[in-house]
């Protein structure tokens, strides 16, 4: 598995990023209409947990065979995988968590996403002309990008893993401690009400899954460039041409 991705600058359009998607790819899609996403020269960035709790994690698949759409791997994407390739699991949290489309589909169709899924890296980082921005689905494990770069290239330690997926520490402990090496780290994970900076680490997952709104960032200039929340609808998703 490709645990760490580089990305060079994109120099036709712009690289936006999005919190967690949890299922609700109708409600990003009129989010990326809105401020006229273009995926002929435009990319869009995941923190991760594309599924579980949304009417739409099956649009997945169809939005990661996309070129313009990368994604780190969430904890969500993680239980899908340890369910099917084993560990220690408690299926009624899983199932709490929304998990219950993955755990109904026939083993051939779970084994599609996990394929998928395990080909998602725990970080990326982006050039832009300002300096690298990382993305990772909840937090660094080191207070230094460069070391966790390292880290995740060399080796898969489960404990870097377990903080980069599932970390809520910044947050509680309102820590505006830097990560050395970037110009800003985006993450998700723990849902907040507006987007929120905490030294050079931005938390994007306001609840577009659920009563809030998608937050989309400019990674060029670190603006928040997505529109004031609408009202959501419901035709079928599906990714934009």
């Amino acid at each position: 598995m490709e645990r760490f991705r580089r990305l060079a600058a994109n120099t036709r359009g712009r690289d936006l990023a999005v919190g967690d998607i949890h299922g609700h790819f109708q409600r990003l899609v009129q989010c990326l209409e809105a401020v006229a996403f273009n995926p002929a020269v435009d990319r869009l960035f995941s923190v991760g947990d594309l599924v579980d709790r949304g009417p739409y994690s099956d649009a997945a698949l169809a939005w990661l065979a996309q070129p313009w759409f990368h994604a780190v791997q969430g904890n969500h994407e993680a239980l899908a995988i340890t369910r099917l390739r084993g560990g220690r699991l408690d299926l009624e949290m899983y199932r709490a968590a929304g998990g219950g489309w993955f755990l109904e589909l026939p083993y051939l169709e779970q084994l599609r996403f996990v394929e998928r899924f395990e080909q998602l890296p725990l970080a990326i980082e982006v050039q832009t002309a300002e300096g690298l921005v990382g993305l990772l689905h909840a937090d660094s494990p080191f207070p230094d990008w460069d070391v966790l770069r390292s880290c995740l290239e060399l080796d898969d330690d489960p404990d870097v893993r377990e903080v980069c997926q599932w970390s809520r520490r910044r947050l509680k402990k309102d820590d505006n401690r830097p990560v050395n090496g970037l110009r800003a780290l985006l993450v998700g994970h723990t849902p907040v009400l507006q987007a929120k900076q905490l030294g050079n680490v931005w938390h994007l997952d306001t609840g577009g899954w659920a009563n809030g709104h998608f937050s989309l960032m400019d990674l060029a200039t670190l603006q928040l460039v997505s529109p004031a929340p609408g009202a959501a609808t419901t035709p079928r998703p599906t990714a934009p041409a």
